[in-house]
């Protein structure tokens, strides 16, 4: 396909409240989209809005609630017949090891990462499909390349993002252009404000948080950034930092051992 033109597209973007989400919007808007913009925090939405000159249109939806995800795809698919710019990005993480969290937090997981996706990807095709040069992006994660203990619910969810990506990849081939994204360690409050399993022992989580945090370290301006940049290059994969690049890497080279090499790697940078 041709290069992407952001320049008079609309553009649908979820968990445009904060860190990445918002960046994008910022981006999206100075490359000349019109945004709709979609996010649970309505506060956030309202002031990431605010800040943006030119079509701003906001949703306040929790994508935890199916009903909710194909709702808003509806609504949208009715106001955008036409849509040149489908940025699926909201998402949540959950701590605690499979054994320590409750089927529905699991569940909860699932809804906002893969289950919203793909009712909103499934609502708007046809907005895509209508609208020539169309782009599709869904940020999955490192942790959709990779599969750390503690990560059971994050990682299911981002490794079926990166599989329904690649699948609708082959399918809409020079139909409409699909981006997969797999952000590392970005400055963002997704792990801040990640719920904990309800069986994880109190007080047992504050250690792996905080030295979680600690490389969390890459700017999500520069991630964004880097995102447009491959959709411009209509590129079908994104990997943003070296916290990203290198354990990708390590799991091609070594498909069944790059965990613990991993794991020795981020124990040593965490100190």
């Amino acid at each position: 396909m041709k290069p992407f033109v952001f320049r008079g597209k609309t553009a649908v973007l979820t968990g445009a409240a904060s860190g990445i989400g918002e960046q994008l919007a910022y981006g999206l808007a100075q490359r000349g989209c019109d945004l709709v913009l979609v996010d649970k925090d309505a506060v956030g939405l309202k002031a990431v809005a605010g800040r943006i000159n030119g079509a701003v249109r906001t949703h306040v939806a929790d994508l935890s609630d199916p009903s909710a995800a194909t709702e808003l795809g509806r609504l949208l698919r009715e106001r955008h017949p036409r849509l040149g710019l489908l940025v699926n990005n909201a998402g949540m993480a959950l701590g605690g090891l499979f054994e320590q969290v409750t089927i529905e937090e699991f569940e909860t997981v699932l809804n906002v990462n893969l289950r919203a996706p793909v009712r909103l990807t499934h609502e708007l095709l046809p907005s895509l499909l209508a609208s020539e040069g169309s782009h599709l992006v869904n940020v999955s994660s490192l942790y959709g390349l990779i599969a750390p203990a503690g990560q059971a619910a994050y990682s299911t969810s981002k490794f079926g993002l990166r599989g329904f990506s690649e699948v609708l990849r082959s399918e809409l081939d020079g139909r409409v252009g699909v981006t997969t994204i797999h952000p590392g360690g970005i400055r963002t409050r997704i792990a801040a404000n990640a719920p904990v399993g309800s069986n994880v022992p109190k007080g047992g989580e504050d250690g792996e948080q905080e030295r979680f945090d600690r490389l969390l370290s890459y700017p999500p301006e520069k991630a964004a950034a880097e995102i447009l940049d491959g959709v411009a290059r209509r590129r079908a994969r994104v990997l943003i930092a070296s916290s990203a690049k290198v354990p990708a890497a390590l799991s091609r080279l070594m498909p069944v051992s790059h965990m613990k090499v991993i794991g020795r790697l981020v124990r040593l940078a965490s100190r």
